[in-house]
């Protein structure tokens, strides 16, 4: 590698579906290519990583999406709105020349100075059709990560602290919120915001970028937008127990978006459960725990009760495998349930979600 003798392969375009419709082109590298990344990208990232603001949360070490889904949930509190918005397209069309001079001033080492800029200019094999690229980084490069953030410390970050010291906000890769006072100030933000991206190469999304009125029992407010998604998570007002003398009121609370339940419904419903009688029960519990335990562990960090209704449909799925599989319980779903209901008490640890008393919906 430090003889600069290396040169990549053209990277390959590979086609997924966005959660929104449409497609997303990935440009993946092959794996002796991930190897060489991997290795440029532990070297300059114990250089990089300490410039980065606090509130520049993805692809980070030692920083989640979780920290920063409840850094905005505080926020969210103390400021009425907010500005959400989304880079289009960031990863194609990051500007070359405008990112090769932050590498520039921060990396020291040539070689990977020299890597860096192959990467970044690697042609992409689009079924067989070698297309050169003049913009943007691969978005299935180990080291494109970083090198976005580098690219945006620039364009957003350090212009917020620069322009706006006042406003708090936080970025997640290409996803960002802005905590505003008025709607006044949020729309005089977003304008600036929108010419400050066309400088730099990069356009917000128009139907992901909006201003949000975070309404809850002190701040009565009537106005369209109310609610927002970021990083899995739906903000808006929900109904929620004071802790001290147990009254309830409305509060401005993240908890897990239709979008993400939408996502894990489908995910349960690919694995045909309710057809595969010929595996035993502590079978589905291990195919089932690893992915609930995930859910349970990220979207239950805030609002768990907004989880309901995915681990209600486990539960529905287990009952509807049990009455295929027995013949006893074929038609009878209340006696399944009973029977289920029983078991979850019994052996609470055999699922994920009945260890944390989501035991019910089998009837």
């Amino acid at each position: 590698m430090s003889s600069g003798s290396y040169f990549p392969p053209p990277v390959r375009a590979v086609s997924i579906p966005k959660k929104a419709g449409g497609q997303r082109i990935l440009g993946v590298p092959t794996v002796a290519d991930r190897v060489a990344q991997m290795v440029v990208k532990q070297l300059i990232e114990p250089d990089l990583d300490p410039i980065f603001l606090v509130d520049s949360y993805g692809y980070r070490p030692r920083k989640s999406a979780l920290d920063a889904v409840g850094v905005t949930r505080k926020r969210c509190w103390k400021y009425d709105w907010v500005l959400e918005f989304d880079i289009k397209g960031l990863f194609d069309n990051i500007d070359h020349e405008l990112l090769l001079r932050a590498v520039q001033k921060h990396v020291r080492c040539k070689w990977a100075l020299l890597y860096i800029e192959r990467w970044l200019t690697a042609p992409m094999d689009k079924d067989g059709i070698i297309v050169e690229r003049t913009r943007g980084t691969p978005q299935g490069g180990v080291i494109s990560p970083i090198l976005s953030n580098l690219f945006l410390h620039y364009t957003f970050d350090l212009w917020m602290r620069r322009a706006h010291p006042d406003l708090p906000w936080c970025r997640y890769a290409d996803d960002g919120l802005v905590h505003c006072r008025s709607e006044q100030e949020a729309e005089a933000l977003k304008a600036e915001l929108q010419t400050r991206l066309a400088e730099c190469g990069l356009e917000m999304h128009p139907t992901k970028t909006r201003i949000v009125y975070c309404k809850d029992s002190r701040r009565k407010g009537s106005y369209s937008n109310v609610k927002f998604d970021f990083l899995g998570y739906c903000f808006r007002p929900r109904r929620a127990k004071n802790s001290q003398d147990a009254s309830v009121f409305c509060s401005f609370l993240p908890g897990v978006s239709a979008s993400a339940l939408k996502s894990m419904r489908a995910a349960i419903r690919d694995l045909n459960l309710r057809r595969r009688t010929h595996v035993s029960m502590a079978d589905i519990a291990r195919q089932l725990n690893p992915l609930l335990r995930g859910w349970i562990e990220y979207y239950g960090r805030f609002t768990r009760a907004a989880l309901g209704p995915i681990l209600r449909y486990v539960n529905q799925t287990i009952e509807a495998w049990m009455m295929r599989k027995f013949k006893r319980f074929m038609g009878r779903k209340a006696k399944a349930g009973r029977v289920l209901e029983r078991l979850s008490r019994e052996r609470p640890g055999l699922f994920a979600h009945w260890k944390i008393g989501i035991r019910g919906s089998f009837a």
